[in-house]
């Protein structure tokens, strides 16, 4: 048996022999064949460096989570107090008392300085901004694309995965495709159908992980699955890479590490406790995704994006910024520390490099209903692992937290860093669009944080 919702006193199990079958939960316009046949025109890569993305869609408060501002009066600092950390000077947020006690494993970035400003992942995904520019025939690819592209995947498991849940605001579920390199490197989602998908696939529609224990709705789609499947095997001429991808969305790998019922209940425990309901028009908080996308890169895969939680807290719509810093810190402070505690146990804090972060940052002082409005000025960036130099704060803002002040970071700096942690040069590396103009990884210039390295 095969369980895939993990939350205390309910279980969904399904026999291993029909979610075998099932095992298709692809979305972001991916053609799994065509995936499968562009591996191998390129060979199979060798590296065992992996990048984890996790996307806080909506803005998280930087000055009431990483630069805190004490001493600045009421409506600038907020309620909450800096708490110390087991590195001398590395303070933060009193809700983060799991990542307090190993902030020796992350750095902390204070000084992101170009969001682009707007509700939409496209710059946590791709490092450019949506409107900025001239974007090739097809536009930017997500940046685990990139790795597809030149790295390839490991055996079953495909390099470039997605566990973004899609939401009805701000676009916060799109983890975009893989632009001018084509949907062969498109992140292949495994928690939902892309919305935005213009291919159909064999999927599970309709579902998603936190959805298995509707049996019903779990019935009819195991029974549509199971219907084109068959009529896709009956079919004559059924080429190689049709017949590997349905044993690969069955295989193995892929899904004993989605599977937690196989993980040590002890760990598992250390992540805390999934809340699978939708906030408003965000994701929901599917702690636990962490641990999967654990199990996901030690699988094989080079590259995990996942959203959790929503974090646009005006204070509209009952979505108080203290209120929900309350309900939400702490499940995030539980959820990282244990993800951060797990890779250096399991020796992967050197090839496995993590970045937390969201679209931009919130505004110095507190609007009218004791919340923080949109600030695309100044945010943050938690980085760990893939052998970067962390116990650090690097950057820092202004009194009241609104501009940077020293060490101004770009958001494609993170991003040549996380190319460098997955053993590609962003300085040199290119591909070529269709009309033949090759392109760098990120523009001229952009080079990794050299405090990192």
């Amino acid at each position: 048996m095969i369980n895939l919702f993990d939350r205390p006193g309910r279980r969904t199990e399904v026999s291993r022999r029909h979610f075998l079958r099932v095992g298709s939960m692809a979305a972001g316009g991916l053609s799994l064949p065509q995936l499968l046949a562009a591996e191998q025109s390129q060979g199979i890569g060798s590296s065992n460096k992996a990048v984890i993305n996790i996307f806080l869609p909506g803005g998280p408060p930087h000055l009431d989570m990483f630069d805190m501002k004490p001493e600045a009066p009421r409506e600038v600092r907020g309620e909450f107090r800096p708490m110390k950390s087991n590195v001398p000077g590395m303070e933060f947020c009193e809700l983060f008392p799991n990542l307090a006690r190993c902030a020796d494993k992350f750095a902390i970035i204070r000084s992101l300085c170009d969001s682009e400003g707007r509700h939409d992942p496209h710059q946590c995904m791709t490092g450019r901004r949506k409107n900025g520019g001239v974007a090739p025939p097809g536009g930017w690819p997500n940046f685990g694309a990139w790795s597809s592209k030149l790295q390839g995947s490991r055996p079953d498991v495909p390099a470039n995965l997605s566990l973004m849940y899609p939401s009805r605001g701000g676009n916060w579920g799109d983890p975009y495709g893989g632009g001018f390199l084509g949907v062969a490197h498109a992140p292949m989602n495994l928690v939902n159908k892309d919305p935005l998908a213009r291919v159909e696939n064999l999927t599970l529609k309709g579902m998603s992980l936190d959805r298995l224990e509707d049996r019903a709705r779990l019935r009819q789609s195991l029974q549509e699955f199971q219907r084109t499947a068959d009529t896709l095997g009956q079919e004559s001429g059924l080429d190689t890479f049709h017949r590997k991808a349905l044993e690969l969305l069955g295989g193995a790998k892929l899904t004993e590490a989605l599977d937690l019922s196989r993980e040590d209940p002890k760990i598992a425990e250390r992540y805390g406790v999934n809340d699978p309901v939708y906030t408003y028009d965000g994701p929901p908080k599917m702690i636990r995704n962490f641990l999967v996308a654990r199990r996901l890169v030690e699988a094989g895969a080079r590259v995990v994006s996942l959203n959790f939680s929503r974090w646009d807290w005006h204070g509209t719509a009952g979505l108080f910024n203290f209120k929900r810093a309350r309900e939400d810190f702490p499940m995030l402070d539980k959820g990282l520390a244990a993800l951060l505690q797990d890779l250096h146990e399991r020796g992967l804090d050197r090839d496995v490099a993590v970045v937390v972060w969201g679209e931009f940052g919130r505004t110095p002082k507190l609007n009218k209903l004791d919340s923080r409005d949109h600030w695309p000025r100044a945010s943050f960036a938690l980085m760990a692992g893939g052998g970067m130099k962390t116990g650090q704060v690097i950057g820092a803002t202004g009194p009241d937290g609104g501009e940077p002040t020293e060490r101004p970071v770009k958001f494609q700096e993170v991003f040549a860093t996380l190319y460098h942690c997955l053993g590609i040069d962003p300085t040199r590396a290119t591909v070529e669009d269709s009309t033949g103009r090759p392109h760098y990884l990120v523009d001229s210039g952009i080079k990794p944080i050299r405090e990192l390295l």
